[in-house]
């Protein structure tokens, strides 16, 4: 490793925790459009307690009301083994893989009715259902629930001037994991039913996470009558690499890098009715716990980052540099002999 862009990457990571609280502000009712932007600005996390509690869906939805509502409509549900949905994999060589799940259209019936049975039965042997599609799902398959919900989120849409690019639903239950990852949106996640557990990591933690390149894989059922029961890791083709956080806040033991034990996560807990901002960029990890019913239940608003201005070059000159540093190549995140 160079020492002196060790020394600098360190002293980045460093100053920030010494600027910034160790803590998400938590708030009351809805920020001011102003107030909002603020947040943006600093690119600062905070929670709403209660901030969609009087919305419709808060209200209404349960596992009776979704599937009376969606009833035998088909949609896209994320099958996985262990409810490890885009996700890092050791093998037995010890090489790492990124797995994706295996997608399937079912019933809605079927799946949220699998899911509260996996969740009620720990001896169940049913692989891990997730819908999780992120793909403005609320606004397609999932329309008949989205008159229970604001068309956009008004102090977001009035800050950002725009409207999101992506609303979405999620329903799984306590098996499911979502690891570590971020997204290029600013997101405003409600929580309906169950809890969501948060960590949270800030952009200029990225020489934390250790981040590599890695061969992408899908799981594939087996050709058997208990197929869905019996899912394996194929890897894709034509082979891809994926450039993916291959260390764990939860587990920092386990591939830090030199700069791991620097990263000081925030971590949140949203109950039903909770609202929470995560900003662009900020690396989450996400864990749930289930409803009496044996669901957990979420909307998001995703508003696309802007791209303009000096946050974005920063962040991807931070993330170089923290490649650079640890002798990979940060234009694809592999080894680099230079």
């Amino acid at each position: 490793m160079h020492p002196f862009l060790t020394s600098e990457t360190l002293d980045l990571i460093t100053s920030y925790h010494e600027l910034n609280s160790g803590s998400i502000d938590e708030l009351r009712e809805e920020p001011s459009p102003l107030e909002f932007m603020r947040y943006v600005a600093r690119n600062l996390p905070f929670v709403i307690r209660k901030g969609a509690s009087s919305w419709a869906a808060a209200k209404e939805w349960n596992a009776k009301y979704l599937a009376d509502v969606m009833g035998e409509q088909l949609v896209n549900v994320a099958i996985t083994p262990h409810g490890n949905a885009d996700s890092v994999v050791e093998l037995e060589d010890n090489s790492l893989i990124f797995v994706k799940p295996y997608e399937t259209e079912e019933p809605f019936s079927k799946v949220i009715q699998k899911i509260q049975d996996q969740e009620r039965n720990p001896s169940s042997q049913e692989p891990t259902r997730y819908a999780q599609t992120q793909n403005d799902n609320l606004r397609n398959e999932y329309i008949p629930l989205f008159s229970d919900l604001p068309k956009d989120v008004p102090f977001a849409r009035i800050a950002l001037q725009k409207f999101p690019d992506a609303i979405n639903f999620w329903l799984g239950n306590s098996h499911s994991t979502t690891a570590l990852h971020k997204d290029n949106y600013e997101n405003i996640y409600v929580q309906v039913r169950g809890r969501k557990h948060f960590v949270l990591l800030p952009p200029v933690e990225s020489a934390c996470i250790n981040e590599q390149l890695i061969p992408a894989a899908t799981y594939t059922p087996r050709p058997s009558p208990e197929a869905l029961n019996d899912l394996v890791v194929c890897l894709d083709e034509p082979e891809e690499n994926v450039p993916f956080a291959t260390w764990d806040p939860d587990l920092p033991d386990q591939r830090p890098t030199p700069f791991s034990k620097c990263s000081r996560s925030l971590r949140v807990t949203l109950e039903e009715g909770d609202m929470l901002y995560l900003p662009a960029l900020w690396y989450h990890k996400v864990s749930q716990s289930c409803s009496s019913e044996g669901i957990c239940c979420a909307v998001n608003y995703w508003y696309d980052l802007d791209f303009s201005g000096s946050f974005w070059p920063l962040c991807s000159f931070a993330r170089g540099v923290g490649l650079l540093t640890l002798g990979r190549n940060p234009q694809h995140g592999e080894e680099d002999d230079a």
